[in-house]
C-alpha cells in the first residue's frame, strides 16, 4: 500500500499545497497513491492521538508513506525518530518530498533522519526563543500586545469573491466544497456568507 499523509496545524491553512507536492513527485515516478490521510491537528499531539497513528499501526513490509516534509509527522526530534524507527522496524519506507529522503531500514536513512530531526528541533527552539525575547522587550517598552479590542479587520481572504460565492451557492455547492475551492476552511465560508448576507 502507498499512503500520503497530509497534516495542517490550523483550520486557516490548507492541505492543497501538500497534495500538489506529493502528486507532482508521485506522477513523475508513475506512482499511484492508494490512500490519502488528511488531518487538521497540532503537531504537538502524539502520533497515536492522530490519524497518523492509524497508519503506523496498519503499515507492513514494503508499504510507503509519502509526506511533504518530516515536520509533518512530528514536531520534536524524539517523536520524528520514534515514528521513523517504528516504520523502519516494519520495513516501511517514508518518502519526504522536500528533503528528497527515502528513509528505509538502513544506516544512512537513520543518520539522515537524525540529522534532519535535530536541525529542525534546534531551529524551532531558536525561533521560539527569539519570539519570546521580542515580546518581552516590547512589553518592557510599554507596548500593548495583540489586536486592540474591536479592531477586527473588515477585509478577509474572501473579500472581493462575493460574486463567485453567490454563484456557487446558487448551484447548491456546499460550504466545505467552496472552502476547498477558495483555499479556506468551511467555517470561514460560513462566517463570510452570514456577515455579507449572501
Amino acid at each position: 500500500m502507498i499512503y500520503a499523509y497530509l497534516r495542517i496545524s490550523t483550520g486557516r491553512q490548507s492541505v492543497e499545497n501538500q497534495r500538489f507536492e506529493i502528486l507532482k513527485a508521485t506522477n513523475a515516478k508513475k506512482v499511484l497513491i492508494d490512500e490519502w490521510i488528511e488531518e487538521t491537528v497540532s503537531g504537538t499531539k502524539g502520533s497515536q492521538e492522530r490519524q497518523l497513528g492509524f497508519i503506523l499501526n496498519k503499515v507492513t513490509k514494503g508499504d510507503v508513506i509519502y509526506v511533504t516534509e518530516l515536520s509533518r509527522i512530528g514536531r520534536s526530534l524524539l517523536e520524528i525518530m520514534s515514528i521513523l524507527h517504528q516504520c523502519m522496524s516494519k520495513e516501511t519506507i517514508v518518502v519526504s518530498i522536500k528533503e528528497g529522503y527515502e528513509l528505509g531500514n538502513n544506516i544512512s536513512s537513520k543518520v539522515l533522519a537524525f540529522a534532519f530531526g535535530l536541525s529542525a528541533e534546534i531551529e524551532r527552539q531558536l525561533i521560539s526563543q527569539r519570539t519570546k525575547e521580542s515580546l518581552e522587550r516590547k512589553k518592557a517598552e510599554g507596548l500593548i500586545l495583540g489586536r486592540p479590542i474591536g479592531s477586527k479587520s473588515k477585509e478577509t481572504k474572501l473579500s472581493g469573491k462575493e460574486g463567485a460565492i453567490r454563484e456557487m451557492l446558487s448551484n447548491k455547492i456546499s460550504y466545505s466544497a467552496i472552502g476547498r475551492i477558495l483555499g479556506v476552511n468551511r467555517q470561514t465560508v460560513t462566517n463570510f456568507v452570514k456577515s455579507r448576507r449572501l
